[in-house]
């Protein structure tokens, strides 16, 4: 792959706020922009372990779009607006990510676009490059 390629999902704040959902690089390093529980316009899940679950599902449709799955992950991010939900966000990681084992951070803000928002996610994957031929 020599080119950028990117991913748009058509969620709204992609086209007005201008970015992509997910970017992947020549070198094999796929980026995927931050993902809440946001589907159709409304906030899917309320509570910190759905919003995780499905903030996650966000991202990893996009990577799918690329022909990439949950064992590419190499680094995540989760955004939590309060610490009482550190349990609940990492019991829904745990459950999605236990056998891939990402470098991982998870990190307090003091709150995101939609107050009724609790989690949003980062995703890194990798792309191997495909095995050389042997030499004959």
């Amino acid at each position: 792959m020599s080119a950028v390629r990117r991913v748009t999902t058509g969620a709204p704040w992609e086209d007005s706020f201008g970015y992509s959902r997910a970017v992947e690089l020549p070198n094999g390093l796929v980026l995927v922009s931050g993902c809440t529980s946001v589907v159709d316009g409304e906030i899917a899940g309320g509570g910190p372990y759905e919003q995780a679950v499905n903030s996650f599902g966000v991202a990893l449709a996009a990577l799918g779009q690329l022909g990439l799955g949950r064992e590419h992950v190499v680094r995540t991010r989760m955004y939590l607006t309060h610490a009482r939900d550190v349990e609940d966000v990492g019991r829904a990681h745990k459950e999605l990510f236990d056998t891939v084992r990402p470098v991982s951070s998870m990190i307090i803000v003091s709150g995101f676009v939609d107050p009724g928002l609790v989690v949003e996610v980062e995703v890194e994957a990798y792309r191997p490059a495909p095995a050389e031929a042997p030499a004959s």
